[in-house]
């Protein structure tokens, strides 16, 4: 479809599209090596740091989510957002799509950062991280639910290739650094069991789950730097 249809048809979407493209012309104006960018450009753009994340810059729960490390990277999520994007939005609606993503986005994230603290407490590195992919899973385990249990949607989805391209990500997490299976785990059980529920319902538990992230990251605050 033109850009036209696809705005008329799924403009959240295509807004998160559209921002994923925007950060990575940003990098390259600004002369980062888009493909190996450094530890510093990462941090400068936003990319989720446990050290950073956990102190006082909870912002990056978000920030990193609309960073790419690589074409690649970039290329597979923005697939993998209109393959499931479009669909998902149509569905539940501009909005609760946009909750579905970002709320997946979070939740990986901070998954993500339970693990690497983990990892740290062990003695290993904390690692930067960035992408949508865990908010890409989100809405992609929505829909492999629906079509799981054969909820009636106006849409044909095939639980065969949903769960292909979920497996790519999954893949993809192992391929290329910087990318964290966690943050892919935590955003596909985000919201996935929402399907049935009645939209108001669907915004009380996408209220309590907000407020559930923000208590989770202070604890790990607290445990982290005032223990």
């Amino acid at each position: 479809m033109n850009i036209q249809t696809f705005y008329q048809k799924a403009p959240m979407t295509l807004l998160c599209i559209l921002s994923f493209v925007c950060v990575a012309l940003s990098q390259l104006l600004l002369g980062v090596n888009f493909d190996q960018p450094s530890f510093d450009e990462l941090i400068r753009f936003g990319a989720n740091f446990l050290p950073l994340t956990l102190a006082d810059e909870p912002w990056r729960l978000l920030s990193g989510v609309f960073l790419h490390i690589g074409l690649i990277h970039l290329l597979l999520n923005s697939f993998a957002m209109y393959y499931f994007g479009q669909v998902v939005e149509g569905v539940v609606g501009r909005s609760l799509f946009l909750a579905v993503f970002l709320l997946s986005a979070i939740g990986g994230n901070l998954l993500s950062l339970f693990v690497t603290w983990q990892s740290v407490m062990n003695g290993g590195l904390a690692n930067v991280s960035a992408g949508a992919s865990g908010g890409i899973m989100g809405p992609g385990s929505f829909l492999l639910v629906v079509a799981i249990f054969k909820i009636p949607t106006a849409f044909v989805l095939d639980a065969k290739n949903l769960f292909i391209v979920m497996a790519i990500n999954l893949v993809m997490g192992f391929a290329l650094p910087g990318i964290d299976n966690a943050r892919h785990v935590g955003g596909m059980f985000v919201l996935s069991s929402k399907t049935t529920l009645p939209k108001m319902s669907v915004w009380v538990l996408a209220v309590l789950l907000l407020v559930a992230f923000v208590l989770i990251w202070w604890q790990l605050h607290m445990q982290l730097w005032h223990d």
